[in-house]
């Protein structure tokens, strides 16, 4: 798990450079044809960042998203009406058998379809009309790093060819190396959660997914039982589980979403829980602050998926050493799953 997350810098660069013509050729798709609606249809982690493929895709195009629940079709057979629709297939293994099917009976209903995935020889890349490949190199950990920012980075490109701005994308790898030199610190600060037994972690915005992959990489690795909320979401009643030394994990960039963070990590910390940030040295405010770790880049909001999720992926790995497990090999997971 940490050698694949350090390989993520090279595997973002590859990942963008080999999907700028695929991005081209969906872009003329998109001009002959343009969406309603943007389907996104994954599990796990490549649910996370469908999460935040949502985020980029509506703030930039304006084009609405939903979330696919492919139950719909495995379990309750009801056939969709997906005629204006783009449907995008997200999995890392191509093989997840539930959103294979949706994005199947999407084709045949007529709607352009896109697969991003890490394999070039999987179902998933054989059906869709488009597909963007992760260039991640074979993933052995059952948990997801590489694939997980990769399937992100492919997710910029697709906004790109709907007509989103979204910045330098480029500089991304290297954003992710920057954010790689804060392994030695987020070893040493994992070292003193060798007990951790639960703990929340929230976000907002384009970090709402960050928070949902953390929690997941604490699950998965540290056997940790870890809640993920919006930051608007846990004031509606979560926070209420809050107590003495709680540990609250937040990513805090600057841009749009940092007053409420603000506001709420005062709240956290007054009721005396532990605080531990994510942020990047553009949010000045929360840079000063001694809970903070802190990413050496300046980054606009909307290029902070990837640098922030690789400090939270150092940290379930270090912890689940400092616990004496094997982040590799998950009791009960492996790594492609099948679901109906």
């Amino acid at each position: 798990m940490l050698r694949e997350i350090r390989q993520q810098p090279l595997a973002l660069e590859r990942t963008f450079k080999s999907g700028l013509r695929e991005s081209a050729k969906l872009a003329a798709t998109v001009a002959r044809r343009p969406p309603a609606l943007v389907v996104l249809v994954a599990r796990g982690s490549s649910d996370n960042a469908a999460q935040a493929g949502r985020y980029l895709i509506e703030t930039t195009t304006g084009i609405p998203v939903s979330l696919a629940a492919p139950s719909v079709t495995t379990l309750y057979k009801r056939r969709l009406h997906w005629k204006n629709a783009l449907v995008v297939g997200i999995s890392q293994s191509g093989e997840s058998t539930d959103v294979n099917m949706v994005v199947e009976e999407a084709r045949r209903d007529g709607a352009p379809t896109v697969g991003i995935t890490n394999e070039s020889q999987s179902k998933l890349a054989g059906l869709a009309d488009h597909t963007f490949l992760v260039r991640a190199g074979k993933e052995h950990s059952v948990a997801a790093t590489k694939t997980y920012t990769g399937q992100i980075m492919a997710l910029y490109l697709l906004t790109q060819a709907l007509g989103g701005q979204v910045g330098d994308v480029a500089r991304v790898p290297e954003w992710a190396a920057a954010a790689l030199t804060l392994e030695d610190r987020v070893a040493q600060r994992a070292s003193g959660y060798r007990f951790l037994e639960h703990a929340v972690a929230v976000g907002r915005g384009l970090n709402y997914a960050s928070a949902q992959e953390f929690a997941l990489k604490l699950m998965e690795t540290c056997y940790v039982v870890a809640e993920r909320f919006s930051g608007a979401d846990f004031l509606h009643g979560p926070i209420a589980m809050l107590e003495h030394a709680f540990p609250v994990f937040l990513f805090t960039p600057s841009g749009v979403t940092w007053p409420g963070m603000r506001a709420l990590w005062k709240t956290v910390a007054d009721l005396g829980s532990e605080v531990w940030a994510i942020t990047d040295s553009s949010n000045r405010q929360a840079s000063k602050r001694a809970a903070s770790l802190v990413i050496p880049a300046a980054l606009d909001e909307i290029h902070t998926p990837i640098p922030y999720i690789i400090p939270a992926q150092l940290f379930a790995a270090y912890t689940a050493q400092a616990k004496g497990l094997n982040p590799d090999r998950p009791r009960t997971l492996s790594k492609v799953t099948r679901t109906l």
